[in-house]
């Protein structure tokens, strides 16, 4: 990776979010916390971002502000030019069920519903999704439609998850250590997933990781440390999930 100039931008992609001086602080009591300290950032159309950083180093909190789940204390996010700071609740939760699709560490499927079902959940609150048959062939899982999630393996629950989240066909997919809850072989057929799925859906892809070297399968890789951007680096070449060395 090579790092780049300093500047709030690395893309030459159109800007999907534009993010200036966001700053979140949560009162603890009597002490306030900051999450993310005046941080600015492009993140650019179709691109497969990681974020990088410790615990506690703002990434999840970035990414819920992004995906319309929190909101900022000062500065500013707009979302294709959208200002996403000063939506009300009516248009944030327009903005979730119709523009962004979400993967978490742990999976949340319903039990009592197949992998098919599971998905169409999210495909009768959209006006034009994907079928849960199309969905889940793009992770793999056209042998398992009819299977529910204690049939699965954790892998495969996490790709019906994936399945789910772009089923609504969004134009960003945040991902919140979608591979955190599984082994390396089982990580990396997930982390596949997602690579397919963004470049051929063009999907805007935002990861978070703990794992430094899934970072090469990135086009653009953000450190965070204590609330601060510290890092903005482009990946001049991306490996496949296959040659990761974790």
């Amino acid at each position: 990776m090579r790092p780049m100039a300093a500047t709030p931008s690395v893309s030459a992609a159109r800007p999907v979010f534009e993010i200036r001086g966001l700053t979140k602080t949560y009162a603890m009591g009597e002490v306030e916390v900051h999450a993310l300290r005046n941080v600015d950032l492009t993140l650019g159309e179709g691109e497969l971002v990681v974020l990088l950083g410790p615990s506690g180093s703002g990434k999840s909190t970035l990414l819920n502000i992004l995906g319309g789940l929190d909101v900022a204390t000062s500065g500013t996010v707009s979302y294709r030019g959208r200002d996403l700071t000063h939506a009300d609740d009516e248009a944030l939760t327009q903005y979730r069920r119709h523009h962004v699709g979400f993967v978490f560490q742990f999976y949340n499927l319903i039990p009592s519903l197949t992998a098919r079902e599971n998905v169409a959940l999210v495909t009768e609150i959209v006006e034009q999704p994907m079928t849960p048959e199309a969905a889940l062939a793009l992770v793999n899982l056209t042998p398992r439609l009819d299977h529910f999630p204690a049939q699965l393996s954790g892998g495969e629950q996490q790709r019906v998850a994936i399945a789910r989240a772009i089923a609504k066909r969004p134009s960003a997919l945040l991902c919140d250590e979608p591979t955190g809850a599984l082994d390396l072989a089982t990580g990396v057929v997930v982390l596949e997933a997602l690579a397919r799925i963004n470049a051929e859906m063009g999907t805007t892809t935002i990861l978070i990781t703990h794992n430094a070297s899934i970072a090469s399968m990135a086009d653009v890789v953000v450190r965070l440390a204590d609330g601060h951007v510290v890092d903005v680096a482009r990946n001049v070449t991306k490996r496949s999930p296959r040659d990761l060395e974790w």
